[in-house]
């Protein structure tokens, strides 16, 4: 059932996702080559604890970590570990944050250095994704307007829309209903009321759509191991538009 969030509600969601907002700047202002997926994921835990805020992601269904740290070909959900970002690699780090008994979540593709054409493009479609997706969307808007919107740029511009994962409602908990997919029929789904609050999040692929998940679990990299880019904010929905969270 999707929830549809209060005044009151929205204005302790405004604490957790200023704090996302800012986490993905602090991080974007120091990842560099030569750290480790690790490293990024300790500037988030630091910054978030720092903050007065909890990680959501730790401990979540037991997943080790306070941000999912996705390095090239890992799509989402990629665990922080030894692995060393190096020159010309896209890096993704996708964050949330619990205060206030709510959850703020976001997530941003950083480029490491100078990366090749390729890449600059996917990280910037990808980003242009997000912002179609919200262009004319407001209340009474039908739900996969969203997807259509995102899949049409996506694919316009010779990359494919992941699948396996989508966008989702948020508030007291992480992850809510509905599902929002970044890929649909225009026109198709439930009319969007006002006050709801959701994830869009495009995750989009320089290759094929489909993904393998790794053994440990979690990290979905690309099946054809091209490159693949996220973006995310949260979003409320308004009678004339959205407010967007986390920007």
């Amino acid at each position: 059932m999707i929830s549809v969030k209060t005044e009151e509600e929205i204005g302790l969601l405004r604490e957790p996702c200023g704090i996302v907002r800012d986490c993905l700047s602090f991080v974007g202002e120091r990842i560099r080559a030569g750290m480790t997926t690790k490293e990024v994921d300790a500037l988030v835990y630091d910054f978030i604890k720092a903050s007065g805020a909890e990680p959501s992601c730790l401990g979540y269904y037991g997943y080790p970590a306070s941000a999912c740290v996705s390095v090239n070909e890992v799509v989402v959900h990629g665990i922080p570990g030894d692995r060393v970002l190096r020159e010309g690699d896209i890096v993704s780090v996708d964050l949330c944050a619990y205060k206030n008994g709510f959850h703020g979540d976001g997530c941003r593709t950083f480029r490491i250095g100078e990366v090749g054409p390729e890449k600059e493009k996917l990280v910037r479609v990808t980003e242009e994704c997000f912002f179609k997706a919200v262009e004319g969307l407001k209340a009474g808007t039908p739900l996969y307007d969203i997807g259509y919107r995102v899949q049409q740029h996506a694919e316009g511009n010779g990359f494919s829309v992941i699948r396996a994962y989508t966008g989702h409602g948020i508030g007291r908990e992480m992850h809510e209903d509905p599902s929002v997919p970044n890929f649909g029929r225009k026109g198709t789904g439930v009319r969007l009321r006002a006050g709801t609050v959701i994830c869009i999040e495009p995750m989009i692929a320089a290759g094929g759509w489909r993904v393998r998940v790794s053994d440990d679990g979690w990290t979905a990299v690309t099946a054809d191991g091209k490159p693949a880019a996220h973006y995310e904010n949260t979003v409320v929905i308004r009678d004339e538009g959205v407010e967007i969270l986390t920007l």
